[in-house]
């Protein structure tokens, strides 16, 4: 009998003891399951970069990367490839001096050449830069007694001064600090260097605020014509104003670009009298901000490229849905599909993407938590219109480029030469560089229009 209650003791114990074990097991499980989720969180923003994320090329390492061609080795010709337009010096018919080299006289009889017999038989041109210095033009008021009165001419507009730089200065000074970037220290030494005049930073000041100031209605010029375009690309970036976080937002075309800074990135920027986008009518192409998708004003279409970087970031951690995605939108890009049968293929990825990534998981607070995926996913349903817009309006680019393009030398700037210290300075930046970004698209000479507006001839008239 004290055996069969020994025994029975011994089965409770090994019960209780596989009950714990299991229990152990359900905890050892639960936690490797965490593990595994935060491992690969973690390779996931290891292995981020400008490829995969919306991170700029300026934070990639600097592990070269691996490039591979489209063609075939031994099918792709040497040196430039074709359609490339190469640039070199092409002679010019009419040069500015011309010297001909000849020998004094005969090796031979010793006579003296005359000029009339030379024939030149070759040609080289040779391009320099001439002497440079600057060009002093006095200017003298005159008067002259008639009548019994004194008649008194008048000085020209921008004659202000005993002494003062003109507008050529001007306009190469403000060149140099907003569309080239240099700090005004730079500018100083630089122009010493060349002219021998040491310009002081007060005087390079006071040619940014008087360019802001002649050329607001140039400004309302290029508002005007993105108002009017059918297509308008928009972005925002950040800047430092007064040691403050601010933003640069930017709305522009392939021939106009408008630029204003705020203090707020969202509705707060986007509603105000600087913005543009509360009153454009037509298609707006941008990045997922939400803040854009309040306005119904405009048709809204997104940058695919922003899209095919956060696919391929999930195809590296092992995305079917991601990679069906990123090639149904690639060949969608370079194909044309009937609308019907690109949103059919369209809603059969993403219910493969609904199926394949995880339900959310709701936290003891807060809202649900959702996988990079899920969220991705959510995108691409919520706005599908937006996302397949380029495949169904030729008008439409396939990417949000130009907008980045024309945003991109604030960030350049602020790396050479820092940020701004004050909020005038930001928006004088803001309007100059909106100047000079159209005159660039449009080809028109960016020095000799800025020399006119400081001559206060002429407002540049530009293609709107």
């Amino acid at each position: 009998m004290a055996k069969k209650t020994e025994i029975a003791n011994d089965i409770k114990s090994l019960q209780k003891l596989v009950l714990e074990l299991l229990e152990r097991v359900g905890q050892l499980e639960a936690e490797n399951e965490e593990l595994k989720a935060e491992n690969k969180e973690l390779k996931r923003q290891l292995g981020m970069n400008s490829k995969n994320s919306h991170k700029p090329p300026s934070s990639d390492t600097f592990k070269k990367a691996k490039t591979t061609s489209q063609l075939p080795k031994e099918l792709k010709a040497r040196g430039g490839q074709k359609g490339h337009k190469g640039k070199t010096l092409e002679r010019v018919k009419n040069p500015d001096h011309m010297k001909v080299y000849v020998p004094k006289s005969c090796s031979c009889c010793k006579r003296q050449f005359d000029k009339d017999e030379i024939d030149v038989i070759e040609r080289r041109q040779v391009f320099d830069i001439p002497p440079i210095r600057l060009e002093i033009t006095e200017h003298q008021l005159g008067s002259v007694n008639c009548c019994g009165m004194t008649h008194k001419g008048k000085f020209p507009k921008d004659v202000l001064a005993p002494v003062q730089y003109g507008a050529g200065v001007k306009a190469l000074t403000t060149m140099l600090s907003v569309d080239y970037r240099m700090p005004l220290q730079k500018i100083e030494l630089l122009f010493k260097d060349l002219y021998g005049y040491a310009i002081n930073s007060g005087t390079l000041l006071k040619n940014l605020k008087d360019g802001y100031a002649l050329l607001e209605p140039t400004e309302l010029q290029i508002r005007q014509g993105v108002l009017k375009s059918l297509v308008a690309h928009f972005d925002e970036t950040g800047l430092r104003c007064e040691t403050k976080n601010y933003w640069l937002h930017v709305a522009s075309t392939s021939t106009l670009t408008y630029l204003f800074v705020h203090k707020k990135r969202g509705m707060q920027a986007l509603e105000s009298a600087a913005s543009i986008i509360k009153d454009f009518k037509g298609t707006a192409v941008h990045d997922c901000w939400p803040s854009y998708f309040k306005f119904t004003n405009c048709r809204h279409a997104l940058c695919v490229a922003h899209l095919l970087r956060e696919l391929r970031a999930l195809i590296e951690t092992g995305s079917k849905w991601a990679k069906s995605m990123f090639k149904f939108l690639s060949q969608l890009y370079k194909v044309e599909y009937p609308l019907d049968k690109a949103a059919a293929r369209y809603k059969r990825i993403l219910n493969k993407a609904n199926k394949e990534e995880p339900p959310p998981t709701q936290g003891p607070r807060g809202r649900p938590k959702h996988s990079k995926g899920r969220r991705l996913y959510n995108r691409l349903k919520k706005y599908q219109n937006g996302v397949l817009a380029f495949a169904f309006d030729k008008d439409i680019p396939f990417t949000n480029n130009q907008a980045e393009r024309d945003i991109r030398p604030i960030k350049i700037k602020q790396k050479i030469s820092g940020g701004f210290r004050t909020v005038t300075g930001a928006q004088q930046y803001a309007r100059i560089q909106s100047v000079i970004s159209t005159l660039r698209k449009q080809s028109i000479n960016i020095l000799e229009a800025l020399r006119s507006v400081f001559n206060h001839s002429q407002i540049l008239a530009l293609e709107t």
